[in-house]
Formats: structure tokens, sequence, C-alpha cells
């Protein structure tokens, strides 16, 4: 029997868990969603802990996977208006669920005579997950422009761009840059039409917009399976449902187009293989802590949580449109708000997003910078800072105005952040192509972001705004294979 000793185990992990930023108590406003409420948390680690050795491969072996799955992706269909026709998974993330769907529309439309490359129309706002979906199965990404000021699309623009090529349009329920709810009805009848199938990427939307209400009381346009021409849409559970990483619902319309998403093969000598999603061997352990928070909160629950969110979302709001020198892009729609600066305003009292944000992390709020991006017209989408709000928001608002408004004093009427100097400085290794790992860590080490000599691996900088304007600044390809070497550098053992 080998020995250990698990105190001194857990001692380091919790030494290594205080480095981290603040799961709990609202001061990290991304990646992380709290509900505030201890009993859930509780209740999830518990459902992970007894399913801890199951293996979701196979439902048939371990069949609470099957009940569960069941009941998740029938609390989910009913939450988003589906029929009897509408079927799912249960995957590992939004990220999957979005392969996943990019997957099965590609095989469907090559069933269905599709020739050559396929393409995949969205919004330039569509997330990152569907540049990697287009990349890993070979579809050309065609990203439609949208409104530098709103963030909004026009619906006529990405309408045109359908085609008997295409084989998925994707629209966001919300868009995570902007927060902006697409014209999901408009593109779906349009693609209804053509024969062209519609995704609606709601991962972040998709457990809390069906309790979301406009500020005068309004509904929202629909988004969801009451929409007859879509015929995916995903919501991810480690969000808005508040289950632990990583968990998320993909929905089909239609049991023979779902059956694509399957992967199955009996062509070698071990047991036969039928995957749902893109793992084999799986951790249980999200799955059945999604399923617990469902049976514990259902959709009450979940209303009144999305009724924080509404409030504290509102309240923000307010406050920033308050803060002399910054402004809101567009009219978000759900817990989400993108920060700009607020162009109207003579330079000496604008507050540049980036500045504030750097600022309001010293005052121990995390948010989140976005960079700006040239669209294909020429046009520049703003770069922003980006707030996600959850319930724990809402009780924390006072200490967060006080941060956010401090935090714009600080920075009014400074210059955003030039990469000027920064450029000129670096070294002539960058005119090699393509770039090694030595020498893209030399070049890391050149703008202060190289790896440390201590355990904690590489550090950023202290004030990001100058590191967010170097990645506008440089070439697309170079900035993703710089990034690309400082995290995989972050993880890497030290050298003998």
């Amino acid at each position: 029997m080998v020995a250990f000793d698990s105190a001194a185990i857990l001692a380091r992990l919790a030494a290594l868990r205080a480095g981290d930023a603040p799961t709990h108590g609202g001061h990290v406003l991304s990646y992380v969603y709290d509900s505030g409420v201890a009993d859930v948390d509780e209740l999830a680690a518990q459902a992970v802990r007894l399913v801890q050795p199951v293996n979701g491969l196979d439902p048939t072996t371990f069949t609470s996977v099957a009940v569960m799955e069941r009941e998740v992706i029938g609390f989910a269909r009913e939450l988003l208006h589906g029929g009897d026709d509408v079927v799912g998974s249960v995957t590992t993330g939004g990220t999957e669920s979005c392969l996943l769907a990019v997957k099965t529309a590609r095989d469907v439309w090559r069933a269905s005579g599709g020739v050559g490359r396929a393409r995949l129309v969205a919004p330039v706002t569509v997330h990152a997950a569907f540049h990697k979906a287009a990349h890993y199965f070979d579809l050309e990404l065609d990203l439609v422009p949208v409104d530098a000021a709103t963030g909004a699309v026009d619906p006529v623009a990405l309408i045109a761009r359908l085609g008997l090529d295409v084989a998925l349009a994707v629209v966001s329920a919300p868009s995570y840059p902007f927060a902006v709810l697409d014209p999901v009805e408009a593109v779906a009848e349009a693609c209804e039409a053509a024969g062209i199938a519609c995704h609606v990427d709601a991962c972040i939307g998709g457990w809390i917009l069906p309790f979301w209400r406009r500020a005068d009381g309004a509904p929202l346009p629909l988004w969801d399976l009451r929409v007859p021409g879509v015929t995916s849409i995903s919501a991810d559970l480690h969000k808005f449902g508040y289950a632990p990483k990583g968990a998320s619902v993909l929905l089909q319309r239609g049991r023979d187009r779902q059956r694509a998403q399957y992967f199955a093969t009996t062509g070698w000598p071990g047991y036969p293989v039928v995957n749902a999603t893109m793992l084999g061997s799986k951790s249980a352990g999200a799955l059945a802590a999604s399923w617990a928070i469902v049976q514990a909160l259902g959709a009450r629950g979940f209303a009144e949580l999305a009724g924080s969110c509404v409030r504290a979302t509102s309240a923000i709001a307010d406050i920033i449109a308050d803060i002399d020198g910054l402004r809101l892009v567009g009219d978000p729609v759900g817990p989400l708000l993108a920060v700009t600066t607020d162009d109207d305003v003579p330079a000496d009292r604008q507050v540049d997003p980036h500045h504030w944000a750097d600022q309001a992390r010293k005052r121990g709020w995390l948010l989140q910078l976005q960079p700006g991006l040239v669209q294909s017209d020429g046009t520049r989408l703003p770069h922003t800072t980006h707030l996600t709000i959850t319930p724990v928001t809402e009780e924390r608002i006072d200490e967060l105005e006080t941060a956010l408004r401090a935090s714009a004093d600080a920075v009014r009427g400074r210059p955003r952040a030039d990469a000027t100097a920064v450029l000129v400085g670096l070294p002539p290794e960058l005119a090699q192509a393509p770039l090694t790992s030595d020498t893209a860590a030399a070049v890391l080490q050149s703008i202060g972001l190289g790896g440390s000599t201590d355990s904690t691996g590489a550090r950023l900088p202290d004030e990001m705004a100058p590191f967010l304007a170097l990645i506008e600044a440089l070439p697309r390809p170079l900035t993703e294979r710089l990034l690309t070497e400082l995290l995989a550098r972050i993880v890497e053992p030290p050298a003998d």
C-alpha cells in the first residue's frame, strides 16, 4: 500500500488556489458564474463526489448517466420551447457544443449533395469557438461585419451571404463581445426558405434569457426553438445554470439530423464505439452536478436568480452611463455589458476602457479587456471592457460602483495605450517566418512577458492596456503565435 500525506498534498493545493482569482464573491466579472447560494455549490460538490468513478462513455453500463442526461435534456428542451422532435446531448462545454453543431451541419450538407468546401456564415461577433470549428472541420468562415457603434449585424447583409455552399448560419443570443441579441427570426426564416441549417449560440444566454425582460418590461424578440428555422441551439449549464465546468446542452431539431452528430464504428477488434460527443471516456461529474442543480432550482429557482441579474445589470448600466467619459456599446441584452470610450465628450474627459479596467484590477475587481478589431469592410470595432453580471453582483453593487467611479477618475483624460514604442523595440527575429518556439519566447521576453525564475511560470504585466494595444497593432498571425507560446510556456515543466 502506497503511503501518502493527504494533509500535505491538500495544503499545497490550497496554497496554489490562494493565488487564483476569486471564484466567488463577484469580484471577477468574467469566466465564473456565482449564484451566491452556498447550498447550490455544496449540492453540486456532493453530486460530483457520488459519480467520481463513473465513466460517462457507456450509459448502458452506468445507467445513471442515461437518466441524468435524459432529464437535463428534457428540462432544457422545455425551457427553450422545443417540441417532441427536439433531441440533444449534454457536452463538456460551449466549445464542444459549437463544434458538434458545425460538424453535424457539415455532414448533413454533404449528405444532401453539397460538394467542395462548405461555408459557415455568421456575424463577426460570433464566438471564437466557431473559428475553431471551421478550422477543425475545414469550413470557410464567412464573417459579416457589424455596426461599429452598436455591434449589431444587419440581417439583410447576413442573408445576402447565404448560398448553396453554406452548411450553417450562426446567430447569437446574445453575442459575447457586445451583448447583442442577433436577428434570429429574420435569419432563421431565410435559412429555412433556402434549406440551410441555422444554429443559435445561446451558450451564455440559454439559461437566463428565458426569464429576461427589457427595462420597459417588454419581452425579447423570439430567439429560441419557437422560431421554426432554428435547427440547433447550444446553452451552457456551467454559465447561468451555475454548474461546475464543463457542461453544456446541444439541442437539435430532428432525430435524423441529430444522429449525424454521432461517431460510431465497429471497424476494430475492440468494443463497439458509439459517441454522441467528441470525448470517449469522460467524467460524469459536471453532468451530475447540473442534474442536481436543475432538480433543486427548477424553473422557479432559475427565474429568481435571473431576476437578481436583471436588477444588477440595470443598476450597473446606469452607473456606467453616469460616469463621464464612458459609454455602453449598443443595446445590451442579458447580463453582459461592453464598455468603451465616449467619443462625444472632449479628450480631457474621455476614459479609456482598458486603463479603466487596469485601475479596477488594482482595486480588487477583475474586468475583461477586449481588443478592437478591423472588420473585412475596413470599419473598426472599438476596444472595450467586458463585464458579466451574476446573481452575487447585486449585493456588491455599492462597492463595485465605488471602484468603477474611482478607477475612471484615476485615468480620465489619459490617452489610450500606444504600442508604437514597443513595436520599435521588437527584435529583428520577427521577420523570420515561421517563428520558432525559442524566437517567440525571445520576443515575449523583450516585451516583459517571459517566463519567471520561480514556480509560478510566466507572469503578465501589472497593466494589461499596453499588451492589448500591442495585440491590436501586430498582425493577427503573429499575435496568435506569441499568445500560443505564452500559454504553452506557462504549463511547461521547468528546465533541468
